[in-house]
């Protein structure tokens, strides 16, 4: 591989890609893939920043089904997230890893409360960020926490792993002649609906200039390729 294009990164990851094929729970198989991946990159000398998504124990509203309130159940969905951030946590450590888990709401007997500067500090000693619980706001998704995370420690790059490969133009799983975009704009995104991120995501990540590159974490190779600069999966920017 060639050398590093982009020294920090924000690294999202689907609750459901952690589940693997199950789509529930935790696949431990994929999360010791994936944080062999992820250190490996520290090794090189990435700063590795992670959202985490809680879907693959709970998706607030759409779990929810009408029998809980919005703002409980997105509350219940942030406290999913810590889950995931302590298991991605513990097996990074275990790889001999530093890392730091911090929180949007504070939980502060397993977690730091989420401070900017503290968390580029801990990026800058080469330590992992885990940030959990979203945004800490009701209404928000946690790609909309991984867009600001990425703008407040001035992140290269977001990288969303996914359980899709790319983005399409339609849902590949329902329309066999959707196709495969290389790059797209953000414009594009919000106006044919493309399921990359919510439009709130979309819009932040615009505004602040920060490109997104979609990726398929079937094979978690693939956050080595990203930050090597091989063109993998979708990027969207400008």
């Amino acid at each position: 591989m060639s050398g590093l294009k982009y020294k920090r990164v924000l690294l999202k990851v689907s609750g459901e890609a952690l589940a693997g094929d199950a789509g529930r729970g935790l696949n431990f198989d994929v999360i010791q893939s994936v944080c062999d991946v992820i250190a490996r990159c520290v090794k090189e000398g990435v700063e590795v920043g992670i959202v985490v998504g809680g879907g693959n124990f709970w998706r607030g509203l759409k779990d929810g089904k009408g029998m809980q309130e919005r703002v409980r159940a997105d509350h219940m969905g942030m406290l999913a997230t810590v889950i995931n951030c302590l298991a991605l946590a513990d097996t990074l450590e275990r790889k001999g890893v530093d890392v730091r888990v911090q929180t949007a709401i504070e939980m502060r007997s397993i977690a730091e409360p989420y401070i900017r500067s503290r968390a580029i500090r801990h990026l800058e000693k080469g330590r992992v960020v885990i940030f959990g619980c979203g945004t800490g706001n009701p209404f928000f998704s946690t790609d909309t926490a991984a867009v600001l995370r990425a703008a407040e420690i001035d992140a290269d790059v977001i990288l969303l792993a996914k359980n899709v490969d790319g983005v399409y133009s339609a849902d590949p799983n329902v329309d066999p002649a959707a196709v495969k975009y290389d790059t797209i704009s953000y414009d594009d995104v919000l106006a044919q609906h493309l399921q990359v991120m919510d439009s709130t995501a979309t819009s932040l990540s615009m505004d602040n200039k920060i490109p997104v590159i979609l990726f398929g974490l079937k094979d978690p190779e693939n956050i080595l390729r990203v930050v090597h600069g091989e063109k993998i999966g979708t990027i969207v920017k400008d």
